[in-house]
Parts: C-alpha cells; structure tokens; sequence
C-alpha cells in the first residue's frame, strides 16, 4: 500500500540552507529551491534579491506522509532557522529572506498553527515568533543553478560557513530523521 506523497513550501532564510537540510530527511522524496508569493510571474533570482517582487526564498518539500509528518518537516524548519528575525537569516536581509510556511492543504495550515501557538507559549526563542503563515498563492522553481546548490558546492565560502553548519546541527538534533547514507 503506497502514500500520496504530500508538498509543503518554506522560507528559512537562504534557500540553500533550507534545501540542504531537507534533503537529508529520511521520508523526503524531492526539494525544490525556488520563490513564492510574489506578484511577478517566473521571476529571476535578481529581480527577487531586489526586494521589488514580493517573492520569498523557498523550498518545496515533497514528502511521504507515512515515513514523515508534516509536525515533524515543521519542527525540523523551526530548529534550522531563527523564525524570530524578520527578513533576516544571519548576514542575509532582505524580505525575501523572510521565515514563512506557504501551505496548500488545509491540514497542514492546522498543524502549523498549532505548532507556532505551542512555540509562543513556550517562549524558548526569547522573542516573538513572526514566521509568516500563508496559503501558497504562487510558486516559481529557481533557476538551475540553485538546484542543489549545497550538494554540488561543498566547498565554496558560503556553503562552507553558513550551509554546513545548519547541515550539522540538523544531523545532530534529528539524527532519527536522517535518510540512510546522509
């Protein structure tokens, strides 16, 4: 017996931070870089960096619900980004940068909310969350590219110093969710 495979979309920051990690998620079957959200059809990689066309850095998660829920795509999401920070990861500022959880199914709208309540009340981050919550109104893939970026340029500054430190920190904290060979 085979699952539908379900899709979520999120803005962690820099896309390829957020791609990177997702990729090692055991359950994770595809992730996407690309923008969401914006009011410009099929926008460049330029014009979003310009601030001008709304759009925000993403991923697409493409996942299998019997091997991962989307609870636990989300609580991976929260521990690999600072969702406090708004149109901020680290050194990249900017609003496409903005920390944001674009959803198409209702059901996952509903396990957000509850998550980001849970995570208010909690306090843990000693600052307001401000991830956004939206339905994906629009998603444009990124050019090519930025299409594991991470897994092609291990070696490059930023992969270096910013990719792969999220990288670690993931293996570590959810070392239960890593894919075989990760």
């Amino acid at each position: 017996m085979s699952s539908q495979l379900q899709t979520i979309t999120l803005g962690g920051g820099c896309f390829w931070c957020t791609e990177a990690v997702f990729d090692c998620v055991r359950g994770v079957t595809d992730v996407q870089s690309g923008y969401a959200n914006g009011h410009v059809a099929a926008p460049t990689y330029e014009q979003v960096c310009s601030g001008d066309t709304g759009h925000a850095e993403v991923v697409r998660v493409t996942f299998d619900p019997a091997e991962i829920g989307v609870r636990e795509i989300l609580e991976i999401f929260f521990a690999t980004h600072d969702p406090t920070t708004p149109n901020r990861q680290g050194n990249d500022v900017g609003t496409q940068y903005r920390s944001a959880i674009y959803y198409t199914d209702p059901a996952h709208r509903q396990v957000a909310e509850d998550l980001l309540r849970e995570l208010e009340q909690g306090g843990q981050w000693g600052a307001p969350v401000v991830t956004q919550l939206q339905e994906l109104k629009s998603y444009w893939p990124a050019e090519d590219y930025h299409q594991d970026y991470f897994a092609n340029h291990p070696d490059q500054g930023y992969c270096a110093f910013v990719v792969g430190p999220k990288v670690a920190k993931f293996r570590k904290t959810f070392a239960r969710h890593l894919k075989p060979g990760a």
